[in-house]
């Protein structure tokens, strides 16, 4: 008899999903599990516009169902973030994401672009837009009190600092629509000489002001992850910010399958974006699934210029047996 219940209870765990794989509502989409691909900078696409390696790069990550959100593009010839980062402001710029689209749509996959800085901006042929209001770029800049020293209604006090940041969201949300609109902070971060004194407030404040614009999602990066790379520990929390932001909240910042799986069990996010392990590893929901070993990420090669190397020849998963 208890080798039965034993036998029972093992099959109930097979076919038990794990919450990282569970159905999810995006608004107007339907995700079949809960792990996204985050805007990841990769310095391949040569002279600002996006190059057809960004197809394999793209399709190999993408699963039926799977929310991808594209590196940040700028929406100007002054709006660059970095070297060989793709733009979107030309016609040759946009006709070269269309075949990118295009391969994670016959995959049926839903992507996103993530624009650099500010403006209004259409869609394109993606599926929505992410605003870029993290990592010490302008948004950013103007957020964080640490950096921003205006002295106009863009500087000083809580609400002029978030001012255009929501002036931001206001006019891509009216040309796109709300319902296609995200964005993504990182009001604890302190990455390019970008801090604040008071995190918690600053990231309180934005979500409670995006609510009156109805976007789709606000994607957060943990406060441990104060610098780029290294994960750092701490007391501070993004459940204020989860609790008042009214949509969907995606959170990133150094997590593996087991934190993952924990955020969204307890229902402190709804989705979560991961970015090296990811690049490394294309077919990560399926590793994920069954639990298998994770190929480990080249952090040397992240931002050169080769169209393959630590791009798209991360290796599959050997075919199952």
């Amino acid at each position: 008899m208890a080798e039965k219940e034993e036998i029972n209870k093992s099959e109930m765990e097979e076919v038990t999903p794990i919450p990282l794989l569970t159905f999810f509502k995006l608004g107007n989409f339907n995700l079949s599990h809960r792990i996204v691909l985050a805007p990841l900078t990769r310095s391949r696409s040569y002279n600002f516009v996006a190059q057809p390696h960004a197809v394999l790069y793209y399709s190999q990550r993408t699963t039926k169902g799977g929310f991808l959100i594209g590196e940040a593009s700028g929406i100007s010839d002054t709006a660059q973030g970095g070297p060989n980062t793709p733009g979107i402001w030309t016609r040759e710029q946009v006709e070269a994401w269309k075949p990118i689209v295009r391969a994670v749509h016959e995959k049926g996959g839903i992507f996103f672009c993530q624009l650099w800085h500010a403006g209004r901006a259409s869609d394109y042929c993606f599926d929505g837009v992410e605003i870029h209001g993290a990592n010490g770029y302008l948004l950013d800049q103007f957020l964080k009190d640490q950096v921003n020293d205006r002295t106009d209604e863009y500087g000083g006090s809580l609400e002029n600092r978030c001012r255009f940041p929501l002036e931001v969201v206001k006019a891509v949300a009216d040309e796109i629509g709300a319902n296609k609109v995200g964005i993504r902070l990182s009001p604890f971060a302190d990455y390019n000489d970008s801090g604040d004194s008071n995190p918690e407030a600053l990231g309180l404040y934005m979500a409670e002001s995006l609510n009156k614009y109805g976007i789709l999602y606000c994607h957060v990066i943990e406060p441990r992850m104060v610098t780029q790379f290294e994960k750092h520990e701490t007391k501070r929390t993004l459940l204020p910010m989860r609790k008042a932001f009214k949509g969907t909240f995606i959170v990133a910042g150094g997590y593996n399958r087991e934190e993952g799986n924990e955020v969204i069990a307890s229902g402190s996010a709804d989705l979560v974006a991961f970015g090296r392990l990811f690049l490394a590893n294309p077919d990560l929901p399926r590793r994920f699934e069954i639990n298998a070993k994770l190929n480990k990420y080249d952090r040397s090669t992240f931002y050169t210029h080769d169209p393959v190397v630590g791009y798209t020849d991360y290796p599959f998963l050997e075919t199952d047996t």
